[in-house]
């Protein structure tokens, strides 16, 4: 190293320009996130303790009484178990399907492309406008899924009415659009873990002599592990947010019988701009968030003490 260059990088400015130039760059990333981020997460939790808050910035006083109305009204419970329903149901399912579907399309077969660009195709249109075609789909008198269950003899059902009072069919209507909803995007992801699985472990068992069923079984599958808990981490935190798959099917509303498919994005959406009960809302957000951080804290803790 020459004195010249070693004199420049010994001067003061050189090394207070090393050090603190990368976070010149970073100063309008920061500004965003502050502003965008964690001022609005830090006024809802602040906004959720003020009781009777109002646009205006007034508010009766302090106290956990947003919390109290939340967790005893009816409609937010119902949104919780409807939420719940929905989530324990799309995620597993949703997820076994496409590790089914991203092993099959990892294979070296010709004209896999157009298969690939099918299944990917959701993820770039519209949750709204493909829900008023399945709402087509699933109209009782002339959607295409009564005409193929009718098919098989089975009577044209009702999924997006009700019947007595009932209307158990609204629901599963929800949970068939949410792992379709769903699949696209874990397939990806499993698409390329798949694709980062080093062939060398196949070739082995081929000549070991090993069936296609325990190649996927104990080799696919185990290796595939982390990847299978990052996409059921995030479908999870997207499905706990099921809002948009809500909207297309009953015109807006939630549900066919008075908002029987209340789910809790919904009713903080409607709470909030609807009712403008600004303090409700803030305080269900905040259940929302715990309830997600326990289920992906849950879920990291399986993922950490689940070794093949």
């Amino acid at each position: 190293m020459s004195v010249k260059k070693l004199k420049r990088e010994t001067h003061p400015d050189y090394i207070f320009n090393r050090k603190y130039e990368p976070l010149i760059y970073l100063v309008p990333f920061a500004i965003g996130l502050l502003i965008f981020t964690i001022y609005p997460i830090i006024n809802v939790v602040i906004m959720s303790f003020k009781e009777g808050y109002r646009l205006s910035g007034n508010y009766t006083g302090w106290g956990i009484g947003n919390y109290q109305f939340v967790l005893t009204n009816k409609d937010f419970l119902s949104a919780i178990k409807n939420t719940f329903i929905y989530v324990l149901t799309v995620v597993p399912i949703s997820t076994v399907f496409s590790i089914i579907i991203a092993n099959l399309l990892n294979q070296k077969v010709k004209g896999m492309a157009i298969f690939q660009t099918a299944y990917f195709l959701p993820m770039v249109t519209s949750s709204i406008a493909v829900g008023i075609s399945w709402r087509y789909m699933f109209n009782k008198q002339f959607g295409v899924i009564n005409w193929l269950l009718g098919l098989f003899g089975v009577a044209p059902i009702d999924w997006l009415g009700a019947t007595a009072g009932q209307a158990p069919w609204n629901i599963v209507v929800i949970i068939i659009f949410g792992i379709w909803n769903l699949m696209p995007f874990t397939i990806i992801l499993l698409l390329s873990g798949l694709q980062n699985i080093d062939p060398l472990y196949y070739t082995a068992a081929k000549v070991d002599g090993a069936s296609s069923t325990k190649i996927f079984t104990r080799i696919t599958v185990p290796l595939l592990a982390p990847t299978i808990f990052l996409t059921m981490i995030v479908n999870m935190i997207s499905a706990f947010k099921v809002y948009n798959e809500v909207i297309p099917f009953w015109s807006g509303k939630a549900g066919v019988l008075s908002n029987n498919l209340y789910t809790m994005v919904y009713w903080i959406k409607e709470t909030f701009y609807s009712k403008l009960r600004l303090g409700n809302a803030a305080a269900a957000s905040i259940v929302l968030f715990l309830i997600i951080l326990c289920f992906t804290l849950l879920q990291r803790w399986i993922q950490k003490h689940f070794n093949y």
